[in-house]
């Protein structure tokens, strides 16, 4: 049972759960600004393009059942605005990060082996290839 608990805190403790954990409450602060601007901002201007029908308060009765369809309608609008706006970061922080890659070291000198024409390293006395000895011709 020890070795369990050690386990799980080995676990626990690991910066995957806690990089998760903050994910997590960054993503409830972000859905309350993404229903605000859904609500506060969008919703209002499709209200005005549909002629100022709220849409959100369509429904219709089966039996004693109300079937409020135009909540539905309203999330899948919040959905797809926040599917656009996590598109849209994702997007702008991969150009950011493009721009910071370094370029890529340039290459080790290599030389050619004279006998078989084989990449060698700069610092090799006899070729991997073919056993013969170095005699540098610097590649081009």
């Amino acid at each position: 049972m020890k070795k369990f608990f050690q386990e799980f805190k080995e676990f626990a403790m690991k910066g995957n759960v806690f990089d998760l954990a903050v994910a997590v409450i960054i993503g409830g602060a972000f859905t309350a600004i993404i229903n605000s601007i859904v609500n506060d901002l969008f919703m209002p201007l499709i209200g005005i393009i549909t002629g100022g029908y709220d849409i959100s308060g369509l429904s219709v009765q089966v039996g004693t059942a109300t079937l409020t369809y135009g909540n539905f309608i309203s999330a899948v609008i919040t959905f797809i605005i926040v599917a656009l706006l996590l598109f849209l970061m994702v997007k702008g922080i991969n150009k950011m990060k493009k721009k910071k890659e370094e370029a890529p070291a340039p290459a080790e000198p290599v030389y050619i082996c004279e006998f078989c024409r084989s990449e060698v390293d700069k610092e090799a006395t006899r070729c991997p290839h073919c056993a013969s000895e170095i005699t540098p011709v610097e590649k081009k």
